[in-house]
């Protein structure tokens, strides 16, 4: 998005630099990537005098250097958009365009570039429907001595033609599908051109052609599905029980897209979908479905029905030519006075009326995961000897385990990553190299690129029974510790399993893992630790005057900046806690009461009891990116500082949104954290301590 917030952002950005040491600006400047994209845009007088213009363009460049490639004297310092013009004499040359960024990175194209006064000749032209891009055309031309091309794309006689470097490709998006003449005129030196007209059908793509977005991996009791190759659908359900739509045109069919189901409903006016028996889904949070038009249907109304007291809709926005992926809270409808816990159809209804097809997949509803087994996190090998071995029972390494140095000669295979997901998600992260075996292609064993099916490319749950004291990791290919060791045996004597049960013990506050594994009269040991995130821990609001404050740029309080008295006249908010695990879980600890303010419905401003969904009873998430120096939190009513600023506004002013992002800086050996967002041409900032 391009508007006013980002350039007053990008203003007090730069502000900043220039008032940062030396140091700091220059570190900020390295993280600038070189310019890509390099290229010119070349055109070339037809009056046989050898006049080029050139323009060059690139992403991330600030300036250009031309090298014209005859010899001359190069032009330096061109900006990005500006024309340079050059008189060649016939021949064949060479551009050199380089780009640079605002750090100074460079990066240098080369152009091949033909000046001839000869007329073009041998011109041949490609003209296609582009395959992802409805009512695109794509066209390509090449000839002898030429040197550019337009393009006249015959839907507006007079519009300005399109122009793009002869060999290259030009495109033109047509406002409604049919037959149109396109003319194509090479242009060289000369004063002279070459022409080619073709009568040409323009298409619309009227049918999805990539699926809609996988759902992410979710615990059976989270979630209940209607239509999902993801999850188990309830049984028996009609997704076309037809009632009286037929009639009007409007009909159903099932749509297969390279094995991927969905359900196609042609000139949409109602249709519905009939359960196997009424589902309660009081306990879900979201109804999910994603939606794939065309055109002609702009918005898609979804209702609920109930088998005591009727139904009620939701209307949903329909973005043409892609699928747009649609979650509906579940209180869009109990606050219309539906009962949720007996629903047993579905409806859809179309605007306009039967007038366009829609494609439906992934039809489900959802809640948040139950708060974390202990396990999410990432989790990598303990670097010590021992990590790894195998005995005649368990714990022990009479038969083999692995020596210190192990660490450093086998480091592809330390780094590997077992990452478990809030979601009950499991991945194997194993970059770009791992460990590899014999049985696996290698001699002698040695670090490469991991092989499938334990490439980590496959999808997987777990399972954790704390009771049991057992992990039990579902999906082919998937694997802790070695992926050779399976129940009762090593690969390849044995079929690579669909699931894999290993025993565990957490130790060390629940950051050590030593798992055990039978593989029949011998015992795998595997000590893992789990990596924990350095903001891992119970932040507060800094007890000192100036903790939040608001300004119009980052740091800066010069609209509102609380004072020492506020730490105790506000004590309620002071000792609100931001809690974040070392499973990746966040939680909003406000104790009985919190501060709260007007739009939350308090007269005047004053410590009370928190207000949903800023209660701190929603299960969130946290993502720290430190590279970036980004926080970011996921989950509706999850917060840091003050509940109203999300990004890009204030509540009540804009809608809670289901993530908010934050910059922030740590210091003080990591004790203290600097927390700012950018709430639409005003920044907070909090100071929170450990």
């Amino acid at each position: 998005m391009k508007n006013l917030k980002y350039f007053i952002s990008l203003f007090v950005s730069l502000s900043i630099l220039i008032s940062c040491n030396e140091d700091d600006r220059f570190d900020y400047l390295d993280n600038v990537a070189a310019p890509s994209n390099i290229s010119a845009l070349v055109s070339i007088t037809q009056d046989n005098t050898g006049l080029v213009t050139i323009i060059p363009n690139g992403i991330g460049a600030v300036s250009f250097d031309i090298d014209f490639g005859d010899g001359t004297e190069e032009q330096t310092g061109v900006n990005p958009g500006e024309e340079v013009q050059h008189t060649y004499t016939e021949g064949n040359y060479e551009l050199k365009i380089a780009g640079s960024s605002v750090n100074g990175k460079t990066t240098i194209a080369t152009q091949p570039l033909v000046v001839s006064f000869n007329p073009p000749q041998n011109l041949e032209v490609i003209i296609e429907n582009d395959a992802a891009v409805s009512k695109q055309v794509n066209v390509t031309a090449t000839a002898d001595y030429a040197v550019s091309f337009d393009v006249y794309f015959g839907e507006d006689t007079n519009a300005t033609p399109v122009s793009g470097n002869i060999g290259e490709t030009v495109s033109y998006i047509y406002q409604n599908a049919g037959t149109y003449t396109i003319r194509v005129v090479a242009k060289g030196g000369a004063i002279e051109t070459t022409e080619y007209t073709e009568e040409f059908t323009v298409t619309e793509i009227l049918q999805p052609i990539v699926s809609a977005p996988r759902p992410p991996s979710r615990a059976d009791q989270d979630v209940i599905s209607i239509f999902s190759g993801a999850y188990t659908d309830l049984a028996g359900t009609d997704y076309f029980p037809d009632w009286g739509q037929g009639g009007q045109g409007s009909s159903w069919s099932s749509f297969d897209l390279n094995g991927d189901a969905m359900l196609q409903y042609i000139n949409l006016s109602y249709q519905g979908i009939q359960f196997g028996s009424a589902v309660d889904v009081t306990a879900m949070e979201f109804l999910h479905l994603d939606v794939w038009t065309a055109g002609g249907i702009s918005t898609i109304e979804t209702s609920l029905i109930s088998v005591s007291n009727g139904e009620q809709p939701v209307v949903s926005n329909l973005t043409a030519g892609e699928w747009t992926s649609i979650d509906i809270p579940i209180s869009a409808y109990t606050d219309q006075g539906l009962t949720v816990a007996d629903i047993h159809q579905l409806k859809f209804v179309g605007d306009p009326w039967a007038a366009g097809t829609v494609f439906i997949d992934n039809i489900y509803f959802y809640k948040s995961p139950e708060p974390a087994s202990g396990l999410e996190g990432v989790w990598k090998m303990a670097p010590e000897a021992g990590a790894f071995k195998v005995g005649p029972g368990p714990g022990t390494g009479d038969y083999f385990a692995n020596s210190l140095e192990d660490v450093t000669t086998r480091a592809c295979y330390f780094d590997d990553e077992y990452v478990f997901g809030l979601d009950g998600s499991f991945s194997n992260v194993l970059q770009s190299e791992t460990w590899l075996e014999g049985w696996q292609g290698a001699s002698p064993d040695q670090c490469g690129t991991p092989v499938a099916p334990h490439d980590g490319s496959g999808s997987s749950t777990f399972v954790y029974d704390e009771g049991a004291g057992t992990v039990t990791l579902n999906g082919a290919g998937v694997y802790l510790g070695l992926p050779k060791v399976v129940n009762g045996g090593e690969l390849p004597n044995v079929p690579v399993p669909s699931s894999i049960t290993y025993d565990i013990t957490l130790s060390d506050n629940n950051n050590r893992m030593e798992l055990i594994i039978d593989i029949g009269g011998a015992f795998w040991t595997f000590q893992l630790v789990r990596e924990v995130p350095v903001i891992a821990g119970t932040w507060m609001l800094a007890p000192e005057a100036g903790a939040f404050k608001v300004g119009p740029g980052p740091g800066t309080g010069d609209y509102f900046a609380n004072s020492l008295d506020d730490v105790t006249t506000r004590s309620c908010f002071f000792d609100d806690q931001y809690v974040f695990g070392s499973d990746g879980s966040f939680m909003n600890v406000l104790q009985s009461e919190t501060w709260l303010e007007g739009w939350q419905g308090v007269s005047p401003d004053q410590c009370g009891t928190p207000v949903a969904p800023h209660d701190g009873q929603g299960f969130a998430t946290y993502s720290y990116d430190e590279v970036a120096g980004t926080i970011t939190l996921n989950g509706t009513g999850a917060y840091l500082g003050l509940p109203k600023a999300v990004n890009g506004g204030e509540l009540p002013n804009v809608a809670v949104p289901s993530s908010i992002i934050y910059d922030i800086t740590l210091s003080d050996n990591n004790n203290r954290m600097e927390v700012i967002i950018d709430v639409g041409g005003a920044f907070w900032t909090y100071q929170l301590v450990r």
